[in-house]
């Protein structure tokens, strides 16, 4: 057996009756920037998420960027990140010119920790950037508490935990503005690039619209330096098509995510992922951790057994990100997680019989490896 990491054919399969007759359409017209299919999506995910404003925008960076820059963040302010992000959400705060803050994460969950979001801020802070890494939801509500008065914006990075919850609200929803991208295999994913924020100020969603439209809400009138960031048609038709899935597709993920659950229970050598409490995920990604990681992600790939890595560098560990003078060391969780993460097979399309082969081969590559026998 062949078990993919991700199977988005099964999902445009799905939703080709609905979207090419609409794309013929656009073709027919040309009308493939902005126009009612931006505007319907962006009122569709702003409803979605339970918030007032949707902006759409090219890409997940982008939003993040256009985020930041629109609640005040500036050329050397500090923004404060998770240690294992994927890199573009410290990408977003170096292309403002601003300096990432980097902090651990708790050990259970892998997602940022608040104490040491506290412990961080400075008076150079301007931003608090809580990840929902791997479809959970980051203790945004805890971060709100522990800095309440300090009024630092919080912006979530949304793009792994579309249709998450905590029980004050969804992912999306949680902070001051959030960033979420549309990259194809995000469990609310394009047929290319795409992106959004979305926020319950309207003054915030006015911002990031100027910003991503080269400054301007009126055409030839600029009142800001902004950029060229903006969702077009193909891709929200596209959009709106999965959203309307995206719940059941997301079931379907937990449903998964809980036969892994019970599959593993039994398999000594892996640690499950434990769900947040009080929450709902939507399991981006469902990541255990192994010893001789390396070596058992080999023998799965020998076996049929698409696995993958997410993230396989803390980002102070990066070349890119050398300048900030961290080594190995200073964020202890995030580095020791690191070597031992390992992404498995998850997509709403996954059957049974891949996840019981996933976990027979990843069962005998560990003992083996435990073992010390050859591969």
């Amino acid at each position: 057996m062949k078990v993919p990491f991700l199977d988005l054919v099964s999902q445009q399969n799905e939703i080709a009756d609905e979207v090419l007759p609409k794309w013929q359409q656009l073709f027919a017209t040309s009308a493939f920037i902005g126009g009612q299919p931006v505007d319907d999506f962006e009122s569709e995910f702003a409803a979605y998420c339970g918030v007032e404003h949707a902006v759409g925008v090219a890409n997940g960076t982008d939003a993040i960027e256009l985020a930041l820059r629109a609640v005040g963040v500036e050329v050397g302010g500090e923004v404060i990140l998770p240690a294992n992000t994927f890199i573009a959400t410290a990408e977003a705060v170096s292309r403002i010119g601003a300096i990432p803050v980097l902090v651990d994460v708790d050990p259970v969950h892998l997602l940022i920790d608040p104490d040491a979001v506290v412990a961080a801020i400075t008076q150079r802070t301007q931003a608090i950037v809580p990840v929902h890494l791997y479809g959970q939801v980051a203790p945004v509500e805890r971060i709100l508490q522990l800095t309440a008065g300090s009024g630092i914006p919080v912006i979530e990075d949304n793009a792994q935990a579309q249709g998450s919850s905590s029980p004050v609200g969804r992912a999306g929803s949680l902070g001051t503005i959030a960033a979420t991208s549309f990259y194809p295999g995000k469990n609310l994913g394009a047929a290319g690039d795409a992106g959004a924020v979305t926020t319950n100020d309207p003054e915030l969603a006015h911002i990031v619209r100027s910003l991503g439209a080269h400054g301007s809400t009126t055409k030839y009138v600029h009142d800001r330096i902004g950029v060229n960031s903006r969702l077009d048609a193909i891709q929200a038709v596209v959009l709106s098509a999965k959203l309307r899935r995206l719940d059941d597709w997301n079931a379907r993920r937990r449903a998964a995510a809980e036969y892994y659950w019970h599959l593993l229970s039994t398999v000594e050598g892996v640690t499950a992922p434990t769900p947040v409490a009080g929450t709902v995920p939507v399991w981006h990604l469902y990541v255990v951790q192994v010893d001789e990681r390396e070596r058992v992600l080999t023998e799965l790939a020998e076996h049929g057994v698409s696995a993958a890595i997410h993230y396989p560098t803390p980002l102070h560990l990066t070349e890119a990100y050398s300048g900030l003078g961290l080594g190995r060391g200073s964020y202890r969780i995030a580095e020791d997680s690191s070597d031992r993460i390992l992404s498995l097979p998850m997509f709403p399309h996954i059957t049974r019989a891949q996840q019981e082969y996933v976990v027979e081969q990843l069962a005998a590559a560990v003992a083996r490896s435990s073992a010390g026998l050859p591969v």
